[in-house]
């Protein structure tokens, strides 16, 4: 690390780290008045604290984050922009003329991050505050009324290109369709009506209890990461509170189903799950699933979770091991309209081992021939650090237990090998470029490069050893991230193996933490951490793996977006860029005609394979479906949409890695070897046999 990162790197981050939560409101709703609106006795205020740490964070993050960024007018806009979509993200809290009223302040933010002054912040919050009070009112009033079903119309559910609500009139339209949106999904549940009613209303104090429990602290993050965001989305202000909870508890938090959570607007959303944990085996349980309720055991009721804090989610989902907890969860791919699916999970402590890789053996057939073919799936690349700096014998890393695993396929005399890193978020890059060298004779794996422009090449250490000189392939999906995207991208550029699946991530940045109390040192009181991107990583041929990550030479049907899913989702993000290659010497068994041809076999069967066949069709009337997000309000006309959600939701959960059977402990079943087919998984194999066919 260069000097001046001495003392501001105590954590380096490389996975695909959870952004961490904002705090602050949630993000739908709406106002009444259009009068302004003045201040009151009970506004939040920013403390002196505050006012230093502001400046302080903006020196920090001007002067070392990656991105060499300059506080200016163009910076203060977007972060206006940033702020307002956290307070009022779904534009139903301000009236028009609210926001005209705030525009006085999208070219004085830069200044103000400068000089400690933190006006604008607290003033759009208050009057944010009041409006909600006002609208909470109608809220109350509009759900005694009987919701009736019967008129033809509709409602847009996504609200991103709305304007905000010019009258009140108008505001109070938009609201009664919400409510009205929301309670005909509870009827559909097949919830009574004096159960909606009940649900409504809890929903609301859930939502007033949040509302009223913020604190100037939560405020201070609002705005701070609205600025933080705005260099890129791994970038981020902790408050002391939630600082704590990031390195102490989050961890922790959900030892019972092996999931990791954070406040998004009225849901609580799953931000990992943690491989070997209930949540991961059940493979029912996903990254980026909101939470809409809990119950306990098989009969108990669920508790409605919506706009709830985290830590409260925590304790309803935490349980001692071996009893059942239900989830209400909305899936990030759900349609519009279609309804939160339930599962059921068993709580148990999870265990180091079941995050550890794990192989099989699969039988594809290419060509009337039969191809024995070795798996060895890494959920992520891990590494008992502290084992390894005491030198300890075996001590636990990704490495050596597929190494363990290669050898034990070769015994078994395996055609080829895949190794699957899907939904792998990352971990080690210690791991990804030892595991790299266990399948070439040596040379680089992976640049990393500083914010001053100064390069280090990181290479394979293990003196030329190659355990696997066999045919290979890699499995990927957009979720796989950061050291994974650095494994595959070595096999790719070297032409070792063949990458399959789909566009990776493109998580290409390092973070690391920075406690801001060494920089305030007179502070009594914590004053919080920033998350800071630092570095970014380039691949041995010079490309980044930032923003793009890695593009597969066979590429599978895919449910997930770039425009949706991954770092080219964000606006923020660093982009793609390219430095000088690193010299390294290829394979000679992997060239264009060779890929032209693998293509070539997998367009063949995608036009004749049954199965691939109506994968592809159902992704294609899924992508679709999804971009429609107007639902009728009609309950007839609702119900069709309902089941035809239902259809087309089920159909794309095929997009999965499917998992053996397991029963309520976690364990296989007896039915385990017969488990459901991997299309995607099996069509890997495909391809790898090709290529086998193709080098004989």
């Amino acid at each position: 690390m260069k000097k001046y990162l001495v003392t501001l790197v105590p954590v380096l981050m490389l996975s695909l780290q959870p952004d961490l939560p904002s705090n602050g409101a949630p993000g739908n709703g709406s106002a009444l008045r259009s009068t302004p609106v003045t201040a009151a006795g009970d506004d939040l205020k920013p403390s002196v604290s505050q006012e230093k740490v502001e400046t302080l964070v903006a020196k920090l993050l001007t002067t070392y984050h990656y991105r060499k960024v300059k506080l200016n007018d163009s910076l203060s806009s977007v972060v206006w922009d940033n702020y307002l979509k956290e307070v009022d993200n779904n534009k139903t809290y301000f009236l028009a003329s609210d926001v005209a009223g705030f525009e006085k302040y999208r070219y004085q933010i830069d200044d103000a991050l400068i000089n400690g002054d933190l006006t604008a912040a607290y003033d759009i919050y208050n009057v944010f505050r009041k409006r909600y009070q006002e609208r909470a009112e109608f809220i109350k009033q509009e759900i005694k009324k009987p919701f009736v079903f019967t008129a033809d119309e509709t409602f847009n559910t996504d609200r991103e290109k709305a304007a905000w609500p010019k009258t009140i009139e108008e505001q109070n339209d938009l609201w009664r369709k919400i409510l009205k949106n929301q309670a005909l999904e509870l009827k559909l549940g097949n919830r009574k009506d004096s159960v909606v009613t009940a649900t409504m209303n809890q929903r609301y104090a859930n939502l007033d209890k949040a509302i009223n429990r913020i604190k100037s602290a939560d405020v201070f993050q609002l705005y701070m990461n609205s600025f933080a965001e705005a260099l890129d989305p791994h970038t981020n202000y902790l408050s002391p509170t939630n600082a704590d909870r990031f390195n102490q508890e989050m961890s922790q938090s959900l030892e019972g189903i092996g999931a990791m959570l954070q406040e998004d607007g009225e849901y609580i959303k799953i931000t990992n799950v943690l491989p070997g944990g209930p949540a991961f085996k059940s493979n029912l349980l996903k990254t980026n699933d909101k939470i809409a309720g809990v119950a306990q055991g098989d009969n108990g009721a669920i508790v409605n979770t919506m706009n709830w804090q985290v830590d409260e989610v925590v304790k309803l989902i935490k349980g001692p091991k071996g009893t059942v907890v239900r989830l209400q969860v909305i899936s990030p791919n759900a349609l519009a309209g279609a309804p939160p699916k339930e599962i059921r999970l068993v709580r148990e402590k999870i265990k180091l081992e079941e995050q550890r890789a794990k192989k099989e053996v699969i039988e594809v057939t290419d060509n009337g021939k039969a191809f024995k073919i070795g798996v060895i799936n890494v959920p992520m690349f891990y590494r008992d650090f502290e084992g390894a700096r005491k030198r300890e014998e075996g001590f636990s890393s990704t490495t050596s237990d597929v190494k363990k695993f290669i050898e034990e396929l070769k015994t078994e005399k395996v055609d080829g090998i895949v190794i699957d890193l899907r939904d792998n978020g990352g971990g080690s890059l210690t791991e990804a470029i030892d595991l790299t060298g266990l399948f070439i004779p040596k040379g680089p794996v992976v640049q990393v490069k500083e914010s001053t422009g100064e390069t280090e090449v990181y290479s394979d250490k293990d003196g030329g050893t190659v355990v696997y000189d066999g045919p290979m392939a890699v499995l990927v999906n957009r979720f796989s991230a950061s050291a994974s995207e650095i494994f595959a991208a070595a096999i790719q550029d070297y032409k070792r193996g063949i990458i399959v699946g789909g566009q990776t991530f493109g998580k290409g940045t390092v973070q690391t933490l920075i406690d801001l109390n060494q920089w305030l040192p007179k502070e009594p009181e914590k004053v919080g951490q920033v998350k800071m991107t630092i570095q970014k990583f380039y691949r041995i041929n010079g490309s980044s793996t930032q923003h793009k990550g890695v593009t597969p030479d066979v590429e599978l049907p895919s449910a997930f977006s770039a425009e949706e899913y991954g770092e080219s989702s964000q606006p923020s993000a660093l982009p793609w860029d390219q430095i000088n290659s690193t010299r390294y010497d290829m394979s000679r068994g992997i060239d264009d005609k060779v890929l032209s041809r693998l293509r070539a076999r997998f367009d063949q069967r995608l036009k004749s394979d049954p199965e691939l066949k109506q994968l592809a069709q159902d992704l294609t009337e899924f992508k679709k479906a999804k971009e429609n997000t107007t639902v009728s309000l009609l309950e007839s006309k609702r119900r069709k949409e309902r089941e035809e959600a239902e259809r087309k939701r089920s159909a794309a959960s095929k997009v999965s890695q499917m998992s053996a059977p397991v029963d309520e402990t976690g364990t296989p079943t007896p039915e385990a070897t017969k488990k459901k087919k991997d299309l995607y998984l099996n069509e890997a194999g495909l391809v790898l046999a090709d290529y086998i066919l193709a080098q004989k």
